[in-house]
C-alpha cells in the first residue's frame, strides 16, 4: 500500500501533509525548516508517523525555483519515492477540485491528493556529472548577462561622454568578466572531456550542421539531464510545441508555447536560423513550409523543433548525423 504526502516548499519552511485517508480527507501535518537538519527531521517524522518503510511513502512537490532541489535529493537518498510536478498541472488540478483559496496547508493537501489520484512518475536524480555541467552552464549564462550589461553601460557612457574615471571602471569590469567567461567556458569543456560518455555525446551533437560548440554543450545538458521517451517530449520541455492563436482577422496562426528555459530557446533560435542555410534537412523543411504559406517565424519554429529531433536522434542511436534528404 502506498501513502501520499504533499510538501509545499518555500525558502524557509516545508509544510508537510500526510493524507491519512484520501476518502475522508483525514490528514496529519507538520512544518519543518528548509535546511539540511530540517530534511532529516522530516524523514524521521514520516517514518515514525506513517509507520511504514520509506519506499511505500510517495512524496509530491512542485518543481518551482531552486528551493525544492536539496529536499528532493535528501528524501530520495533516504529511500522515499519522490515526484516533482509541473506547477501548471497542480493549478489545473486545484481548479478541478474547486479550490480557490491559497494557504500552505491547502497547497500541501492538493499536492497529496494529486499524488493519490494521478500517481505521478517517480523523480530520478540526475547523474552527478550532469548536475555539475548544468551548474557550470548556469554560471556561464549569468556571467554572459553581466558582461552584456557592462558593455551596454560602456556604450551609454561613451555616448553621454561620461568622465574618464567612469569609463575606466567599466573597462576594468568588462575585462574581468571576459576573463571569467573564458575561464568558465574552459571549465565546461574540461568537465565534458573528463567524462567519456559526455565527450562522445558532444562529438555526436557537433556532427549536426548548426549545432556548434555553444549549442552542443547546451543540448547535452538538456538531453542527458532528463529521461525523455521521444523527441516530442524534449520539444515540449523546451517550449517549442505550437499552439493555435486566433484573434480578429488572424485565423489559423500558431505560436510556440514558450514554456521552459527562455535563454536556451533563444540560443536554439539562432542555431535554427543558421540551420535553414546549412543543414540540408532543416533547409528542405524550411523552404517547403514557406512555399506552403507559413510565415517565416512559423517556419523557424518548425526548424527549432527539427533540430531538437535531430539532436535527440543522434544520441538515441549513438550515430553521427546523416542527412535524410538530398544535399
Amino acid at each position: 500500500m502506498m501513502f501520499y504526502v504533499g510538501i509545499d516548499v518555500s525558502k524557509q519552511t516545508l509544510d508537510c501533509l500526510w493524507l491519512r485517508d484520501p476518502e475522508a480527507l483525514k490528514v496529519k501535518t507538520k512544518v519543518f525548516s528548509n535546511s539540511a537538519e530540517g530534511h532529516l527531521s522530516l524523514g524521521e517524522w514520516l517514518r515514525k508517523t506513517v509507520s511504514t518503510e520509506e519506499s511505500s511513502i510517495h512524496v509530491v512537490m512542485e518543481a518551482t525555483g531552486v528551493y525544492h532541489e536539496a529536499l528532493a535529493y535528501a528524501l530520495e537518498a533516504q529511500g522515499f519515492l519522490v515526484s516533482l510536478v509541473n506547477p501548471a498541472f497542480i493549478r489545473d488540478f486545484a481548479k478541478g477540485l474547486g479550490s480557490r483559496h491559497k494557504t500552505d496547508k491547502k497547497d500541501s493537501l492538493i499536492l497529496a491528493r494529486y499524488g493519490a489520484l494521478v500517481q505521478p512518475d517517480r523523480w530520478v536524480p540526475e547523474p552527478e556529472e550532469i548536475r555539475a555541467l548544468k551548474a557550470l552552464l548556469a554560471r556561464l549564462s549569468a556571467l554572459e548577462k553581466d558582461l552584456q550589461r557592462e558593455l551596454n553601460r560602456r556604450e551609454k557612457a561613451e555616448i553621454s561622454q561620461s568622465s574618464a574615471v567612469v569609463l575606466d571602471s567599466i573597462t576594468v569590469m568588462v575585462d574581468q568578466l571576459r576573463q571569467e567567461v573564458a575561464r568558465v567556458r574552459q571549465q565546461i569543456d574540461d568537465h565534458i572531456d573528463r567524462h567519456p560518455d559526455l565527450k562522445s555525446d558532444r562529438e555526436l551533437l557537433s556532427s549536426i550542421p548548426a549545432i556548434a560548440q555553444v549549442m552542443s554543450r547546451e543540448m547535452l545538458g538538456v538531453l542527458r539531464g532528463r529521461d525523455f521517451n521521444n523527441a516530442g517530449q524534449v520539444a515540449a520541455f523546451m517550449g517549442l510545441v505550437p499552439k493555435l492563436q486566433e484573434s480578429g482577422q488572424w485565423r489559423g496562426r500558431t505560436t510556440l508555447t514558450k514554456n521552459g528555459n527562455s535563454r536556451l530557446r533563444a540560443k536554439l533560435y539562432l542555431a535554427a536560423v543558421v540551420a535553414t542555410k546549412h543543414n540540408p534537412d532543416v533547409r528542405a523543411q524550411y523552404q517547403r513550409l514557406l512555399k506552403a504559406g507559413k510565415t517565416k517565424m512559423q517556419a523557424i519554429g518548425a526548424a527549432m523543433r527539427k533540430l531538437v529531433q535531430i539532436c535527440y536522434g543522434v544520441l538515441k542511436h549513438q550515430s553521427e548525423y546523416q542527412p535524410q534528404c538530398a544535399i
